[in-house]
């Protein structure tokens, strides 16, 4: 520094600290140390906020006691957060002088990762999405033309579609839709009864076509019907999105093409086929491609907290997952061969055929890891008991390592989806009462 004295005083909040210019140079600090290297007073208010020349006092508008603090760490080395603040606040601090998380002591470094860690919950990305979408719809309602209130009428569309839980009208149709999900899920079940067919004609014609979703009856009309609505739901919810490429990689987006394209596929088949001979060959297609609409009943995750925090939850653990299904796959490797071997392979005369070859084995291991225990095929010999309870208890523990960190990430998925919750709540209670 080519000014001032050389005494140099900072003030954090009120609170003044003197140092001698030659320990400013080597100062632990990467914002105290910058000002020696200031040659001008514009160069230090970059570093500052406020400086006096004639007292060659340096002003930092910052948090006084967590200064303190961080001088503690300059003379002794040791950085632990201030009692009764937030983490977070004193991170921002630390950050600010030009200090890193690894700066502290290592409990605090587990207190600050798992508050970042639920600052993570609350404040996602897709939080971070709502308030730009917020920040835009603002700007809209000061539209300077026609292009502007397009836009707008636009964006209120979309939110109506795609958030139910963002006004009352995007609620109302939310629970149309389910209803429509709820009827056509009711009447896929119903077709598979027994005694379905009694009230039908018996020609083989008929039969079909009423296989293939086609024929007049109030059953067909009511699955006509629910497919126009979830028709009519996706192409509006495509022509008012934003990103058109970014809707089609949606998930929730392919399921509902999943379960749409299917009945639009038998209509075709049996519109081309004819009602002839070669319908009844397209019937198990037509069939399997009928019961693809279950993925109809996925839709319901729009509406619905807890299949949001599940889907949530798989997407964020998916290296949990991965992780247990290693575990699965070692282990029913290693037991697998060993129950063969031992049920099997020892005693030719007096083997136990269930266990004739190590993938027969593997369906053993599997129910038995996770204690289910039809019972259809059990060992016989004492070593092979034995071993089967040594594969139950390592079923038990090994499932449950990697399950802990599902359990904590679905408990913090279910309180960053109920707080969006409330919050979209109150934003409908204040639309409501205005």
């Amino acid at each position: 520094m080519k000014f001032g004295k050389s005494i140099c005083i900072l003030n954090v909040g009120g609170t003044k600290y003197a140092f001698p210019m030659d320990v400013i140079k080597d100062f632990p600090l990467r914002r105290v140390s910058r000002l020696h290297n200031c040659v001008s007073e514009k160069e230090v208010l970059e570093v500052c906020d406020d400086y006096d020349r004639e007292r060659n006092e340096f002003f930092f508008d910052r948090h006084s006691e967590a200064f303190v603090f961080i001088m503690l760490y300059v003379k002794s080395g040791k950085l632990r957060f201030v009692p009764q603040m937030c983490e977070l606040s004193f991170y921002n601090e630390m950050i600010y002088w030009g200090l890193e998380s690894s700066h502290l002591e290592f409990c605090c470094q587990r207190r600050l990762d798992d508050r970042m860690s639920d600052t993570y919950t609350y404040f996602s990305e897709e939080d971070i999405k709502t308030e730009e979408e917020s920040r835009d719809e603002d700007d809209l309602d000061n539209p300077a033309g026609a292009g502007r209130g397009s836009a707008k009428w636009l964006e209120r569309m979309r939110r109506t579609f795609e958030e139910p839980t963002s006004s009352v009208a995007a609620q109302i149709l939310a629970s149309v839709s389910v209803i429509f999900v709820i009827m056509s899920m009711v009447i896929l079940c119903a077709s598979t009864l027994p005694d379905w067919d009694t009230a039908k004609n018996n020609s083989v014609e008929d039969r079909e076509r009423y296989r293939a979703g086609l024929a007049g009856e109030p059953s067909g009309i009511i699955e006509a019907v629910c497919i126009g609505w979830f028709t009519a739901e996706c192409i509006v919810r495509f022509i008012v999105s934003r990103d058109k490429c970014e809707f089609v990689r949606r998930p929730l987006n392919i399921i509902d093409l999943l379960a749409i394209t299917p009945y639009y596929v038998s209509v075709v088949m049996t519109v081309l086929t004819g009602e002839n001979s070669q319908l009844q060959r397209a019937g198990v297609t037509l069939r399997v491609l009928r019961m693809m609409r279950i993925f109809w009943l996925i839709k319901l995750a729009r509406h619905f907290l807890g299949l949001q925090t599940l889907g949530l939850t798989l997407k964020r653990c998916y290296r949990e997952m991965v992780m247990l299904l290693v575990f699965v796959c070692v282990a029913m490797a290693i037991f697998s061969a060993l129950a063969q071997l031992l049920e099997h392979g020892l005693d030719l005369e007096a083997s136990n055929e269930d266990y004739a070859s190590i993938p027969a084995a593997c369906w053993w291991v599997i129910i038995s890891m996770t204690t289910v225990g039809y019972g259809d095929m059990y060992p016989i010999t004492m070593p092979g008991r034995v071993l089967g309870g040594v594969c139950v208890v390592s079923g038990i523990v090994l499932l449950a390592l990697p399950i802990t960190f599902i359990y904590h990430s679905f408990v913090q998925c279910y309180h960053e989806l109920r707080f969006r919750s409330a919050r979209c709540s109150r934003s409908i209670s204040t639309e409501f009462l205005n």
